[in-house]
């Protein structure tokens, strides 16, 4: 592995607006003294464009009071090829984090066009730029890190899930875009010698977070009195990962990069690595929605005496859906000495008192 110093370095942050990204380009900021922050994000209209500007709002206020940080939001889209490039010339980036995306599998498959222009053509302009950064003696990128997904586990019966695992049977075009993300990033670093380190996400959650997720999404419903659908009734199990465990692997990992070198046949080794970032913990989606109202009481954002039973609905399995994701973190412990340990229900009290304030 090669250590990465990032004082004096260029970091470029797609999706910076989004709930991984922004919190990423926040702790940036506030850790690490003399950097440059470059910030893309195209605000679409997926789920509320409040919260986005809501998160930007909270960055420009930090970048503003930490004169050593140089940082610069651009609206942009990386499906668009030029924009992307333009970019790249312009600053230069040492480090690349490719947050990007468009999300939700449920949403891919009532929207494939978005899932496929954002995760396959706009990761594919991202590492056509980070391939083009070493034209003409150019130091380049010296480490391009991008998110993957633990949907790409599909239907494995296996728990818990590793990167050793064969991940050949995706249930979700989401699930496809991401595999293809690796497979791409793994050609791109074997063929142009750039490292790269892919990191599957588990279930990432806490305040500002993106509103389809469940916990989200559940809340909304139980402040109209609407009933919450729990799938497979009740039995499915999420390595549920609060968002400051997951930005400070992020951040470990952009500082080690895969080591250059060659091999017996004189051509590069790939410098290309994997890891799961999750909890390796699964809760009950049950227990997890019984916690989640009791700090919703707590927060003030659902009366004491509100009926949950009787807002809640057990139905079956969705189409792209799993059943478990549990993720075997002992590879990213091993390497970069990290392992997530927020508590289920810490996280979930942040995220009730903000929800309290941004709503309420």
């Amino acid at each position: 592995m090669t250590h990465i110093d990032l004082t004096g370095k260029t970091i470029l942050i797609t999706g910076s607006a989004g709930f991984i990204g922004s919190n990423l380009v926040m702790e940036l900021i506030r850790t690490q003294p003399d950097i440059r922050v470059i910030g893309i994000d195209n605000m679409s209209d997926y789920y509320d464009v409040r919260i986005k500007e809501w998160r930007q709002k909270e960055i420009d206020k930090l970048a503003e009071a930490a004169p050593c940080i140089k940082y610069t939001f651009i609206k942009c889209d990386i499906s668009d090829s030029a924009a992307v490039d333009d970019i790249f010339a312009k600053y230069s980036p040492d480090i690349v984090v490719n947050l990007a995306a468009q999300a939700g599998v449920r949403y891919s498959i009532a929207n494939p066009d978005a899932t496929v222009s954002s995760n396959i053509i706009g990761f594919y302009n991202i590492l056509e730029a980070c391939r083009h950064s070493y034209d003409n003696g150019q130091k380049g990128v010296a480490h391009l890190v991008y998110a993957s997904s633990s949907s790409i586990y599909g239907a494995n019966k296996k728990v818990p899930y590793s990167t050793d695992d064969k991940t050949d049977t995706p249930v979700s075009l989401y699930a496809a875009t991401k595999k293809s993300d690796e497979l791409m990033a793994h050609a791109y670093s074997k063929l142009y010698n750039i490292p790269s380190t892919g990191l599957r996400f588990f279930t990432v959650y806490g305040p500002a977070g993106r509103p389809d997720m469940a916990y989200f999404s559940f809340t909304n419903k139980l402040i109209k009195g609407d009933k919450i659908q729990i799938f497979n009734y009740g039995n499915c199990r999420r390595d549920f990962t609060y968002v400051d465990d997951i930005v400070e692997g992020v951040k470990r990992v952009i500082q080690g990069a895969p080591e250059k070198s060659v091999g017996e046949d004189g051509l590069p080794i790939p410098p290309y690595a994997v890891y799961n970032i999750g909890n390796n913990s699964p809760e009950n989606l049950l227990d997890f929605v019984d916690i989640l109202q009791q700090e919703l009481v707590r927060a003030g954002v659902l009366p004491a005496d509100y009926d949950f039973d009787a807002h809640k609905e057990l139905v079956p399995m969705q189409p792209g859906d799993i059943p478990v994701t549990f993720a075997d973190t002992s590879a990213l412990e091993r390497d970069y000495g990290f392992k997530p340990g927020t508590p289920l229900r810490e996280g979930l009290r942040r995220f009730a008192e903000w929800y309290k304030e941004f709503y309420q």
